[in-house]
């Protein structure tokens, strides 16, 4: 099969972007619709992207002095009235439990949509005294929130996620944990998922319900809409007090503890393929691709081939790479745009000719060029590539990115520069009405403050003085 036949069975990525989002998806693999309305299976060519996501932020959690704990799926339906403004804010989308065991529940139990109620609930019995501060614990779980309208990765019922849940004895600490936890996740989505991030404060609107504040980073997808890769919440003492978490402190006072959440989700492989796709399909950050080099046979028949191509794998697979041999009885052409498709970074090509010259073909996903490369020195060419390949995703992410950052003055000019796919920079008074009127005009929504930069101008829709500078943009 062809390159051309091949592409025909994605959408075209310039005409109808959500399409092609889905065909990649199906056609790579990633996932599979649930029986369940609303449900993604999640099959293992995804979830392996999903456990180098893991296993990549769950060493930087624990250098932070982070520890892995899990906590039920089941919260009574009481926990979580006790947090007006959470209950509130999470009750569309709560999925209750009224019988099991054959029998209705004395009281109802949520599934969990998040976890603060359950987890300052124990908190509440395990803090006694400022020693046991501060409290670290993140949990890998999966969360349900019934969602009206979903696409794989991006929004459904079910989904994969980390929560972090800390407990402090001050403001101010709780506040540095909500902004290191950020940092966290913005140094790991340039560095490892090579997708670069705003990050700032949300506004009142958009914040997490029950947070004091909210922070967020914001990635810039290829069709130009923002998608909320992460969240930092500062809870101040709202979950504390709505669990009775109290603490004995130094000066014998009882006082209630300050805390923080913030999570990322298999969100994140949605950014992935709306980031760095292309028209053949996806295209993979070293880092956390399942397979970081394919070996390719050619003319596998001839005598020496297949087992050039196992001892090629052999040293690569000890050196650490993830690499894999694809030896099936089909065609080179057709195991070429598999995994092109696939995303896979670099491809070697292995033929008897190439033996003879003492080379291999060497093919970069990122950049589609091709070259000979010596089959001496194989490894540290290699880990080469990869390494700029991460480096050149995470560049050409940032210049599409950058390159499409505009200032608007008016309420016009937000709506042209969205229109043309792009983020846009606006002053804001802080009023809710004329951020609503945004939304209402342009479909675009605040996505978070420009922090650290001095605020001189008029507000983009009424006019007054301004008091923020303001990422919009349409989003996910």
């Amino acid at each position: 099969m062809d390159n051309k036949q091949f592409v025909k069975e994605i959408a075209d990525i310039e005409k109808d972007f959500p399409q092609w989002y889905t065909d990649v998806i199906m056609k790579t693999e990633l996932v599979d619709y649930g029986p369940v309305k609303g449900t993604m299976v999640i099959r293992p060519y995804g979830y392996a992207i999903w456990e180098n996501i893991q296993r990549e932020l769950d060493a930087r959690f624990k250098a932070t002095g982070v520890k892995n704990a899990y906590f039920p799926m089941f919260i009574p339906k009481s926990f979580l009235e006790k947090e007006a403004e959470h209950v509130e804010g999470f009750a569309p989308e709560v999925a209750v439990v009224t019988h099991a065991g054959g029998k209705e529940l004395e009281e109802p139990l949520i599934v969990r949509p998040t976890s603060e109620t359950i987890i300052c609930a124990m908190y509440s019995k395990w803090l006694k005294s400022y020693r046991d501060l501060p409290i670290l614990i993140n949990q890998w779980a999966n969360v349900v929130r019934w969602e009206k309208t979903t696409r794989p990765f991006l929004r459904t019922s079910e989904f994969l996620w980390q929560e972090g849940h800390t407990v402090h004895a001050s403001e101010q600490e709780a506040l540095d944990e909500t902004i290191l936890m950020l940092n966290v996740y913005k140094e790991f989505a340039e560095n490892v998922l090579a997708i670069p991030v705003l990050t700032g404060k949300k506004t009142e609107k958009e914040k997490f319900a029950g947070a004091v504040a909210t922070f967020g980073m914001e990635a810039m997808m290829l069709d130009g809409k923002s998608l909320q890769a992460g969240t930092s919440h500062y809870l101040g003492q709202n979950f504390a007090k709505a669990s009775n978490m109290k603490f004995l402190d130094k000066d014998g006072v009882l006082k209630y503890g300050y805390s923080s959440s913030w999570g990322v989700s298999t969100r994140l492989i949605g950014a992935l393929i709306m980031a760095h796709g292309d028209q053949r399909g996806l295209v993979l950050p070293p880092k956390v691709a399942p397979i970081q080099v394919i070996i390719i046979p050619v003319a596998a028949h001839n005598g020496g081939v297949l087992e050039k191509v196992a001892e090629l794998e052999t040293a690569l697979k000890n050196a650490g790479i993830r690499v894999e041999a694809d030896v099936r009885d089909m065609s080179p052409g057709w195991k070429f745009n598999e995994w092109e498709m696939k995303g896979v970074p670099v491809r070697i090509e292995v033929g008897p000719r190439d033996i003879e010259n003492n080379q291999c073909m060497l093919l970069r996903r990122d950049t589609l060029d091709k070259k000979a490369i010596s089959l001496d020195g194989l490894v540290e060419t290699i880990k080469a590539e990869l390494d700029d390949a991460q480096k050149n995703m995470l560049e050409k992410s940032r210049k599409m990115r950058d390159e499409r950052i505009v200032t608007a003055t008016s309420v016009e000019e937000i709506l042209q520069a969205v229109e043309n796919k792009c983020f846009v920079k606006a002053d804001w008074c802080g009023c809710r009405e004329c951020e609503d009127k945004i939304k209402e005009e342009t479909q675009a929504s605040s996505r978070v403050l420009a922090d650290g930069e001095r605020v001189t101008g008029k507000c983009a829709v009424c006019g007054k003085e301004a008091k923020y500078t303001v990422y919009y943009a349409r989003a996910y």
